[in-house]
């Protein structure tokens, strides 16, 4: 201060500054000056800082599961974080419980797509939302103009949100099979419906699918991954595979697994990211008896993307019994849930187990590792709400 006057920093000192504060103050500096508010509401400014939270290693837990009162199901989201590196977890704000998704027993299996930018997208398969859990905005998508025909059904199996660099634009990928009902239940009319909502002209299309037959993605938690501008899911049908789907061509096309994986076991498989490669976890069937084989689950990561002959196992380890895995934390801590609804972590380096005290509804629990952002929602003809 001089003269009594403070003198005015410069935008890139403001700039700096900004970037070393936690989301919630950012925020709360919008309402100080307009000169602020503009700034950071700036396409450039929510750029930067999103770049500059992606470099860090500064990384949360999105925590979603079902709780059951009554009759009716609650589905709260959690923010959570590690104090000061202790083991525990605490709660950084209030659960939000998103709205417009179902309540009744089929919301434990509530899909939970992202980051992308730090925006994610839930869904029950019908009604699908986007969220930035740190802005605590969000936008119920408008629903697929797609009706199943009368007298056959539809099974959905993947659900997916990309982004397309090239056409800069986010989009929510649905792939259902159609099959019919008596007295239309004929085995051999089977029908694959792909579509696709694109944010940029906010509105669904179908997307052909040729005359390649292609393994059905495995709708379990932790069995779908977004990795360079490619969703993957774990799929089968015949064989144990990946079925991708490029978000720039909106092509899908098969990965392979590790040949060790190929076949039909008494393990399943989900997808993750471990040292920034995509990741294929075989872990014992919590429908199975157990047996020696199921006790082991192994690890594989890709070093070199669709490079089949890069799956390298980099783990094999001994889990207590679970549900299924969540995810992979720090490169170190394995997620998972057990078969009483209950989180718990492995750490890949020590093999030390901990049990976390967060719960929810058996099979419901789902996680995504998650770094801050500023990146506004897409606007299009349904409005953008916040809590």
């Amino acid at each position: 201060m001089m003269n009594g006057t403070i003198k005015k920093l410069s935008e890139d000192v403001e700039i700096y500054i900004f970037f070393k504060l936690p989301m919630k103050s950012i925020m709360r500096f919008k309402c100080v000056t307009k000169t602020w508010c503009i700034l950071i509401q700036s396409f450039s400014f929510i750029n930067l800082h999103h770049n500059y939270t992606s470099s860090k290693k500064d990384e949360f837990i999105l925590f979603k599961r079902s709780l059951k009162e009554q009759n009716v199901f609650t589905n709260p989201l959690s923010f959570l974080r590690t104090p000061n590196g202790d083991d525990d977890l605490d709660y950084i704000t209030r659960d939000l419980e998103v709205p417009y998704l179902s309540t009744g027993y089929g919301s434990i299996f509530h899909q939970f797509n992202g980051p992308c930018h730090g925006l994610i997208v839930l869904t029950d398969y019908v009604n699908f939302v986007i969220l930035n859990p740190a802005t605590r905005i969000y936008r119920l998508l408008p629903k697929s103009p797609f009706v199943c025909p009368r007298g056959f059904y539809r099974a959905i199996g993947g659900v997916g949100f990309v982004y397309d660099a090239i056409q800069r634009t986010y989009k929510v990928v649905r792939i259902s099979e159609i099959s019919g009902e008596e007295p239309f239940n004929d085995p051999s009319v089977v029908d694959w419906i792909g579509e696709v909502y694109d944010f940029s002209v906010d509105s669904w299309r179908n997307l052909p699918f040729g005359e390649e037959e292609f393994p059905w993605p495995y709708n379990c938690p932790f069995a779908e991954m977004y990795y360079k501008g490619v969703f993957n899911w774990y799929a089968h049908r015949n064989l144990v595979a990946i079925l991708c789907f490029d978000s720039s061509t909106e092509v899908f096309r098969i990965m392979q697994v590790p040949e060790m994986c190929s076949l039909y076991d008494e393990k399943v498989h989900c997808l993750t990211i471990l040292d920034e490669c995509l990741t294929f976890i075989c872990y014992p069937d919590p429908r199975r008896v157990s047996s020696p084989v199921q006790e082991i689950t192994d690890i594989w990561i890709m070093k070199e993307y669709n490079v089949n002959d890069s799956w390298i196992k980099k783990f094999t380890i001994r889990c207590p019994p679970i549900e299924s895995p969540l995810a992979i934390w720090n490169d170190s801590l394995l997620l998972l849930q057990d078969k009483r609804g209950i989180v718990i972590s492995y750490n890949l380096n020590s093999d030390k187990v901990e049990e976390y005290k967060l719960h929810g509804y058996p099979g419901s629990l789902r996680i995504i590792v998650y770094r801050e952002s500023l990146m506004s929602i897409p606007k299009g003809s349904t409005q953008v709400e916040n809590y």
